[in-house]
């Protein structure tokens, strides 16, 4: 990844079985890296894209008494009124900006890269007309549905008509195949083949 690359290995990269006219940047969750995310996208993959998972560089987490851990930045609690860390979502938000510019050199258009994530990695547009998948199990102990419905609500930054919000039933905090089946059906609805 961009920026100290000294901590932080290169993305997992899902290369395009043929020339690659899109790309899909996916974030993992805390503590995790991004070749299990690589290894999903593998199983769901269309020829045309590349798929980069980049890994979070290790670091302190405050809600994990200071024990250092893969984040983006880090996380002093979780109730709706925690601090956040300003700062490491800053820098998050660069490093995902370098991957881009980055994907753009590489003949990509921005036009046809899409971001997402898990848990911790989800990542937020400023382009209202932004399409919007936002998946949550029902059943997750960690990042309750609440919240999951509390963040559709709070996204005043983009149409809501362009939001799909989606629960799987008895899903804890990870994935499941119809989720990965709804991912792949957005992802190639925005990201047709052009050739």
């Amino acid at each position: 990844m961009c920026g100290n690359t000294m901590s932080t290995p290169l993305p997992a990269i899902v290369p395009a079985a043929r020339k690659a006219t899109a790309a899909v940047i996916f974030l993992h969750g805390l503590g995790d890296t991004g070749h299990g995310w690589a290894e999903a996208f593998a199983g769901i993959r269309s020829s045309h894209i590349k798929y980069i998972c980049p890994h979070a560089p290790v670091r302190p987490v405050t809600l994990n008494m200071n024990m250092a851990m893969p984040s983006w930045f880090d996380i002093i609690g979780l109730s709706p009124d925690s601090q956040e860390d300003e700062s490491g979502i800053k820098q998050a938000a660069e490093n995902i900006k370098a991957l881009i510019d980055q994907e753009v050199k590489n003949g990509i258009p921005s036009n046809r890269i899409i971001l997402g994530g898990f848990s911790q990695g989800p990542v937020g547009g400023a382009n209202r007309d932004i399409s919007i998948l936002q998946c949550h199990g029902d059943c997750d102990p960690l990042v309750p549905l609440m919240f999951g419905s509390l963040t559709v609500e709070n996204k005043t930054l983009v149409n809501p008509a362009n939001v799909t919000f989606k629960t799987y039933e008895g899903m804890m905090h990870s994935s499941c195949q119809q989720e990965m089946m709804d991912v792949k059906q957005f992802i190639d609805k925005l990201l047709p083949p052009i050739d």
